[in-house]
């Protein structure tokens, strides 16, 4: 079972993104107190387009700090660096954690975080505002291809949690359907394999995974 902590809890609302109006709460702010976990997310935090993002199934997204030296690794091959990765929020997290890498917690996992409980259904499918935040063409298709693409939890019980409360796993999935796999499954393109059909189905029918994934699976599926 995982026990790990709370790293960074950022906080945000929608900011203008782009010069045609789209807004967006990507660049959250951290804070230093304990904040109260709702069914629909952190008081105080709110997204710009309700109609992708936020909602139950979307409440906390939370991104492993274990991706950030990765990432900086990787620009630094390419030749640059981004002041962006500099600090937890980069990629528009709740929580930033180390300990809750994808191929190590399962849809329906569920965590005591300070005093809330909630649990893991999907990871986060990054769009094109990955990289106009960073201004950098190609970055959502890296995450694809890397899978690094942290995750979202619901919530079960509401309650408070701050910087430095423990995520503590109290219960563990009956079924090996991690994060990384889900993904790879579902965003990443495994559906085109050969034999990928069952694996599908089985998503499709998993109460715990996020409304909008079970869809994509039956729809997948064919």
């Amino acid at each position: 079972m995982i026990l790990t902590q709370i790293d960074t809890l950022l906080i945000g609302g929608p900011k203008p993104f782009r010069a045609d109006g789209t807004m967006s709460a990507m660049a959250r702010e951290a804070v230093d107190r304990p904040v109260m976990l709702r069914r629909l997310g952190f008081e105080g935090d709110q997204v710009a387009d309700p109609s992708v993002h936020g909602g139950v199934d979307k409440a906390v997204h939370f991104y492993p700090a274990e991706h950030y030296p990765k990432w900086v690794a990787q620009f630094a091959a390419e030749g640059f660096s981004h002041p962006l990765l500099e600090r937890a929020g980069a990629f528009g997290e709740n929580i930033s954690t180390s300990g809750l890498t994808e191929d190590k917690i399962r849809i329906g996992d569920r965590f005591r975080i300070g005093k809330a409980l909630v649990e893991v259904a999907q990871g986060r499918q990054p769009c094109w505002k990955i990289d106009h935040h960073f201004g950098l063409h190609g970055l959502t298709a890296a995450v694809i291809k890397t899978g690094r693409c942290g995750g979202y939890f619901r919530v079960i019980e509401e309650g408070e949690a701050g910087p430095g409360d423990k995520i503590e796993q109290v219960e563990r999935a009956g079924h090996d359907w991690t994060v990384e796999r889900t993904f790879r499954l579902l965003i990443g393109g495994g559906h085109r394999a050969e034999g990928a059909k069952p694996g599908l189905r089985e998503l499709a029918a998993m109460a715990a995974l996020a409304e909008s994934w079970r869809a994509r699976a039956v729809q997948l599926a064919g």
